[in-house]
Formats: C-alpha cells, sequence, structure tokens
C-alpha cells in the first residue's frame, strides 16, 4: 500500500468513529437567558463545570483597559455574598477537585473539575459568584496590586511582549481589537471599584453566559440543581457590542521596532483573514495543519529543517477574536536570515498556489486536525472549555451549538482547489502586515 493510500484509509477509519464530544451532548435556555449545554460522560466518575461569560479585553472602553482581567480575578479569589475570599478555592480542593479561569480578549471562562458527587457544591459555588461577587473596596485593591505586579514582572521577563503588542496594534488596527488584555499601568491605577461593578453589572449575567457540564452525572436531577441555584438570578440585557467593520488597504505594509527584552532579532507577518462561521474560516483551519501544524508541516520543513536551518524558532497559527481572524507566523532568527525567512515563508505559499495539494498531503493534513480536535476534547475539562468557546464563537457568527458540532465533517470534506482560492485571497503580501525587531 503507498504511503497516500494508507493515510486515507487511516483519515476514513477516524471519520467512521465518533468522538466523545459529539455523543450525548444536549442544551437548553433558561427562563433568565442562561444557556445551559449538558454532555454526557460516564467513563469516569467525575464531573467538570464551565461557565463562559461573553466579555473579554475586546469590550474594555479607552482609559478602562484591564478591567476584564482584574475581574476575572477578583472572580477567582474574592468571594461572594455566602462564600468568604479563597473559600471557592479550597472546597473545591477538599472535594479533592482543580480549578482555573481563562481570560481571552472575546470571552472569560471559569471551570472546575470535581468527583461527581460535588456537583451540587459546584453548581452553587458558580451561581453564587454570578449573582453577588464580593467587590469591596479592600479586595479591589488587593486584586489591582496583584495586576499591577504581575504586569511589571512580565514586560520585564517576558522577551517579544512588548513587540507583541505593537504587531497587534498594527494588524488589529482597532482599539478594541488591537490593545492588550493585560491593560495598560496607567490605565489599571486609575480603574476604580465603581468600573469593575459596571463591568460586572453589564456583561456576568445570564444573558451574557453559558453553563457547561460534562461528565458523569444524572441528567434529570443536574436539571433540577441548575434551576434551583440559576434560575433566580436576574437576566440582565445582552450587551450590546456591535463593532464597526474595519477596512484595510490592500498594499504591503512593516514596520521595524527595537524590543528592549528581545532575546534575538524576529520578525512577525500576520494576515487578515475570513471571519469565523465562513466556509473560508474552515478551509483556514485546515490549511493551519499544512502550513504549521507537526513537524512535517510545511514552514517547519523549510525553516527549520536540520540540513539548512535558517530560523531558530518558529511559531504561530489562526487566532480569533470575536468576528474577526487572522493568521500570525513569529520567527526569531539571526539578524542575516530575518529577510532569509520571510521570503521563504512567501515562496512555500508561492508553491502552494501554483500546485494543488496532493491528496497524500490534504489527506495527511485532515489526519492531523482531527488528532488535534481528539487532544481538545479528551478530558470532561477539555469538552467544557472547548463547547463554551465553540458556543461563543458560533453565536458570534450567527451560528448554533450544532453548527460547531458540524464543524469537523466540513471540514474533512475540503478539497485541494478550495484551499489554493483562499491561498491567493488571503495569504499574499498586500494581505500582510510585518513587523521586524531589532534587540536594543
Amino acid at each position: 500500500m503507498g504511503l497516500a493510500a494508507a493515510v486515507l484509509v487511516w483519515t476514513a477509519a477516524l471519520s467512521a468513529q465518533s468522538l466523545p464530544l459529539m455523543t450525548g451532548v444536549s442544551h437548553y435556555t433558561l427562563r433568565n437567558g442562561l444557556t445551559v449545554i449538558l454532555q454526557e460522560q460516564a467513563d469516569l466518575p467525575v464531573v467538570s463545570v464551565a461557565v463562559g461569560y461573553n466579555a473579554g479585553s475586546i469590550h474594555e472602553l479607552p482609559g478602562k483597559t484591564g478591567v476584564a482581567y482584574l475581574l476575572e480575578k477578583l472572580m477567582m479569589f474574592a468571594g461572594s455574598a455566602n462564600v468568604s475570599p479563597l473559600e471557592h478555592i479550597s472546597d473545591i480542593n477538599r472535594a479533592g477537585g482543580t480549578l482555573n479561569a481563562e481570560a481571552l480578549e472575546d470571552q472569560t471562562l471559569y471551570y472546575q473539575t470535581i468527583p461527581s458527587n460535588h456537583l451540587a457544591m459546584a453548581l452553587w459555588l458558580e451561581s453564587d459568584r454570578m449573582r453577588t461577587l464580593d467587590l469591596s473596596p479592600e479586595n479591589f485593591e488587593k486584586a489591582r496590586t496583584d495586576l499591577l505586579e504581575e504586569l511589571r514582572n512580565r514586560r520585564t521577563s517576558e522577551p517579544f511582549l512588548a513587540s507583541l503588542q505593537t504587531f497587534d496594534e498594527l494588524l488589529y488596527s482597532d482599539f478594541s481589537f488591537g490593545h492588550s488584555p493585560l491593560g495598560l499601568e496607567s490605565d489599571i491605577r486609575n480603574l476604580t471599584v465603581e468600573d469593575v461593578r459596571a463591568f460586572y453589572d453589564a456583561f456576568y449575567v445570564p444573558q451574557n453566559a453559558v453553563l457547561c457540564i460534562s461528565g458523569r452525572f444524572d441528567r434529570v436531577r443536574t436539571r433540577e440543581l441548575i434551576a434551583r441555584y440559576f434560575e433566580s438570578i436576574p437576566g440582565g440585557k445582552a450587551p450590546v457590542t456591535a463593532f464597526e467593520e474595519p477596512t484595510f488597504a490592500r498594499v504591503p505594509f512593516s514596520r521595524t521596532v527595537d524590543d528592549p527584552v528581545a532575546s534575538a532579532p524576529a520578525v512577525f507577518l500576520g494576515f487578515r483573514l475570513a471571519p469565523p462561521g465562513s466556509p473560508q474560516y474552515r478551509i483556514q483551519t485546515l490549511l493551519d495543519f499544512v502550513l504549521l501544524k507537526g513537524r512535517s508541516a510545511r514552514l517547519n520543513r523549510r525553516l527549520l529543517n536540520r540540513e539548512a536551518k535558517i530560523a531558530y524558532q518558529l511559531s504561530g497559527g489562526i487566532e480569533r477574536r470575536d468576528g474577526r481572524t487572522v493568521y500570525k507566523v513569529f520567527i526569531i532568527a539571526s539578524p542575516p536570515q530575518i529577510q532569509a525567512c520571510e521570503d521563504a515563508v512567501f515562496n512555500e505559499l508561492d508553491k502552494l498556489k501554483r500546485t494543488f495539494l496532493s491528496e497524500a498531503e490534504i489527506a495527511k493534513a485532515k489526519t492531523l486536525y482531527r488528532q488535534d480536535v481528539y487532544k481538545r476534547t479528551a478530558t470532561s475539562t477539555d469538552r467544557v472549555i472547548f463547547l463554551a468557546q465553540a458556543f461563543w464563537m458560533e453565536r458570534t457568527a450567527g451560528g448554533t451549538l450544532d453548527d460547531a458540532l458540524a464543524e469537523m465533517d466540513r471540514i474533512l470534506k475540503i478539497t485541494p482547489t478550495e484551499i489554493t482560492a483562499v491561498l491567493n485571497r488571503y495569504y499574499v503580501r498586500e494581505n500582510c502586515v510585518v513587523l521586524y525587531v531589532q534587540m536594543k
């Protein structure tokens, strides 16, 4: 059996299997507007609970940057009307569970995994901080001090953090999408507890939240618990956050910056792509596995090949913020090789435009994509995060959770012709922002 046939057989075998994520999923909405997603998976006696809010740095106002990240810290540590500071964490830990949070540009997630017999406790804890977060002046000042310290430490210790922020400002070009989720130090110092409360009251409401549960649980009993703890919370109003559609001139753009903590010269390349929910977005997702994902991906072979290695480090991929999508490539190299690395990226893109992908290469990309979905849905914790993020992505794009669950099948049907069309439209110099980073 040849390589192409072997890869195609493997892909077909994967397609015949069902992912854990695709089974046992149901969803409904409470009277107050809270969306609930349930996914039963009884392989282990644990259950994961996640609450995702459609709230992030893109929803901040000028002069109020950092408020979304500051609120995430308060939600984790401050306590609520019936829960003292740090009690949420200690209760979950004492039950043998784990918990964490994730603040993204367009959403914020809070999640925990506990033994199944402690599900009621986790739901109560989440409902209490959704309803009555303790925003006392003391809690606010402690969280702000911690955030300022984190900002100072990261600014002096993380190479390329400052240049990445400059790159985002150039690539997204507007305040809402381009500024850092960490916020500006001057803005954070001027924030008040009233600013945080206003953001909490506007965005941390059932109408703007999704509750996801995955693992071993009794569906009838769980729906009763959800109704008991969450349905009496006032629904609030779904925030209206209409972002202006950006217009970009299709001309090559580049800039050079000095980075005081850069460890070596580097270059950022950014392409503005089709939005989530579009047919082109699915093609872009698969194309990522052709270009960068995996050791044998095109750009990895071209820039990091042992025999002709021209880069020290290569990373990147698709990035989505609400209704916008970009493709980033980040390269660290020696000064003489920076231009060679940039040229190599475009040479590889040009090769893909001139010749359709072979059956073997596109089949391999689809296999890698599906394996990636497996990894991202392997545990109950992974699945609640995946479900919450997929829900908000589809909601933003005007779709539904069912669309998200069907996304994999659509991607596995993509053809080489479709990939070439997307390459010719989006992966061109006229649609690329380039930032050169010099050591200071």
